[in-house]
């Protein structure tokens, strides 16, 4: 018995029962050190000229055997000698693939999946022993590696017909949280190479047992039989549709790729391909969902893309690879330059890593552009169902996004009866307007009746209508858009009266000084002030607001659970051309008692076009009822 080399007891330890997360990973590992074999012999024959060797010679194959408890993967490929078995097996972290790698650097097409040597040994997460038996190509004997774990190893000579090597686990026994029965099922195995190992570039082969009806039974009325029979299945696909030329692949392939692969019923709204070389090399295959997931806005959704490096499947959500506003995109990465940590499951936060990220977001930012520019209808759509996350990005981390996303936005425009971007709306700016408005509320149709917006409208200014908590939020995040503020109907100052109006409105509110304060005093701390308002044309009143904190954001951000309650600074903004100021007018003179009464329910009016609920609506109806009588 051999003991492991350089502190691997502990290693093997820390690998069988640490690194990796899912024990299922074992076939993954083990398959792709079929492949790196196959591949390392295939490279070496055609290094010296060997053509007895091609690519359809070579396969990989998977034997379960329930009663024997063992799992068998055979492959044709290069083998080992006695002293590639001593070193790649003997000493733990020592990889034949790294260093064929290293010696053939120069070399175009070498795609060796295992780096670190390590993979093999999480065969020991779900078998008692590993045998290893192995023949190099061109040699002459054959010999046996076997292990029972942490404590040693044995080589000896065996005999094996043929090059390359057998890898047989004896699986463990049950135990209470632990089925290893299921590595020993047929469709477990095929699920776990579907699912890892699909685009390894080598056939795996598994014989599967299947049952048919006999021949000439089931005829005349007589009872069907069926008798079982093995066939030799191939369980993957070998080459991954996004390394196929474009135009070999149908949109009908890419969206059944996608529904299968993605567990989605509809055909994608939108595919999107990506390919580079350089700095980082990688094929991207990336979809927008025809419709969010119902999980979509919730805690519960994780994104990530898949993660593949030389087609065999790494992650299944590789979260760095995509901003949160772009959250929505399936899909995958394959890229055969990612340094991978030991176990695979994990990637260095490297340059290559982020020079992907940083490039996916430019890629899905463009084709989002070119929906928006030549398939409107269709940009719509996906509007409808990931606009909010879009504003949501331009409202996370102050703003920094704004840039990226702010020319993908919509909003319904007062004018035009329909979505518009902020590119749009600020060509169309009439001459001398110093703001892009907006107005808030729950819908187009609510928000249209705001009496703050006549003046607007009277004008002939477009408003943007925003419906979504967090479209106030994120304009106040992007300031401005083309140099032009955003300013909301309800602010205190929209900046349409001219000098001599405003000294108008002064000089008016100075003659009424003692009605306002009579107005202000009896509403108390409900609101900052009473004031004359211009933007009013025919309704009496309205609520506009001071500071940063607008009537919108005050019921949004009260509405969440656990959250301190806000106010905004309100303003009581009174019409004076309406005949309910010449009422308060005359009333100021002597009956300040029905003056607070009128300005207790004008406020509450007020309220009510806000869409904020009122805090005593039965001294509401009782106010209306004594003006009634």
């Amino acid at each position: 018995m051999k003991q492991f080399k350089a502190e691997s007891k502990r290693l093997l330890d820390l690998m069988i029962n640490s690194i990796y997360t899912h024990r299922e990973i074992f076939l993954r590992e083990l398959i792709s050190n079929a492949s790196d074999a196959i591949d390392k012999l295939y490279y070496q024959t055609l290094s010296v000229g060997d053509t007895g060797l091609s690519r359809d010679d070579f396969a990989i194959e998977i034997i379960p055997d329930k009663e024997a408890r063992t799992l068998t993967i055979v492959d044709n490929g290069c083998g080992m000698t006695k002293e590639e078995l001593e070193n790649n097996l003997g000493t733990i972290a020592k990889s034949g693939s790294l260093n064929f790698k290293q010696e053939n650097e120069q070399k175009e097409d070498i795609e060796i999946i295992g780096q670190f040597g390590v993979g093999f040994y999480s065969a020991f997460m779900v078998s008692d022993k590993v045998v290893v038996e192995s023949r190099s190509y061109g040699g002459d004997e054959a010999y046996r590696w076997m292990s029972k774990g942490v404590e040693g190893y044995t080589i000896e000579s065996c005999e094996k017909e043929g090059h390359g090597t057998t890898i047989t686990l004896f699986i463990k026994p049950n135990a209470d949280d632990n089925n290893y029965d299921e590595f020993l099922d047929a469709y477990t195995i095929k699920r776990l190479v579907k699912k890892y190992s699909d685009y390894i570039r080598y056939p795996i082969k598994m014989d599967v047992e299947k049952s048919r009806m006999k021949e000439g039974s089931g005829e005349d009325g007589k009872e069907p039989e069926y008798e079982t029979y093995t066939e030799t299945e191939t369980l993957n696909s070998m080459v991954p549709i996004w390394r196929k030329n474009r135009k070999e692949v149908t949109d009908e392939e890419y969206n059944q790729f996608y529904k299968d692969k993605f567990f989605d019923f509809q055909d994608p709204l939108k595919v999107i391909y990506s390919s580079t070389e350089g700095t980082a090399t990688y094929n991207a295959l990336l979809f927008i969902p025809a419709k969010a997931p119902y999980d979509f806005y919730t805690k519960e959704y994780e994104k990530g893309l898949q993660l593949y490096s030389n087609g065999v499947m790494i992650m299944e959500k590789c979260k760095d690879l995509l901003p949160d506003y772009f959250s929505f995109v399936k899909g995958l990465v394959d890229s055969q330059d990612l340094s991978l940590n030991i176990s695979r499951e994990m990637l260095q936060h490297d340059r290559q890593l982020k020079i992907i990220a940083g490039r996916l977001e430019k890629k899905i930012k463009s084709e989002l552009e070119s929906m928006l520019l030549g398939e409107r209808d269709k940009y719509e759509e996906f509007y409808k169902n990931f606009g909010l996350q879009l504003k949501y990005g331009i409202y996370a981390d102050y703003g920094m996004h704004k840039d990226v996303l702010q020319d993908l936005l919509l909003f319904y425009s007062s004018s035009e009866k329909k979505m518009v971007t902020l590119k749009e709306y600020v060509e169309r700016m009439k001459e001398g307007q110093k703001y892009i408005y907006y107005a808030c509320g729950e819908t187009v149709d609510r928000i249209d009746l705001l009496p703050q917006s006549e003046a607007l409208k009277d004008k002939g200014f477009e408003i943007l209508y925003m419906t979504d908590n967090v479209d106030e939020f994120a304009l106040r995040m992007m300031v401005k858009y083309d140099d032009k503020e955003f300013k909301s109907v309800s602010a205190d100052d929209l900046g349409l009266e001219s000098d001599e109006e405003k000294e108008e409105t002064k000089k008016l509110a100075e003659e009424n000084k003692e009605l306002l304060d009579q107005m202000k005093e009896a509403l108390g701390d409900k609101v900052k002030g009473v004031v004359l308002s211009r933007k009013l044309k025919s309704h009496p009143v309205c609520l506009s607001t001071e500071g940063a904190i607008s009537m919108e954001m005050e019921k949004v951000l009260n509405a969440m659970p656990a959250s301190e309650k806000v106010k905004a600074e309100r303003v009581l903004e009174i019409n004076a051309n309406h005949p309910i100021f010449k009422k308060l007018q005359e009333l100021a003179k002597d009956n300040q008692e029905r003056i607070k009464q009128y300005t207790s329910l004008l406020y509450t009016q007020a309220l009510l076009i806000e869409g904020v609920a009122i805090e005593n609506p039965v001294e509401f109806s009782n106010e209306i009822c004594e003006l009634m009588l």
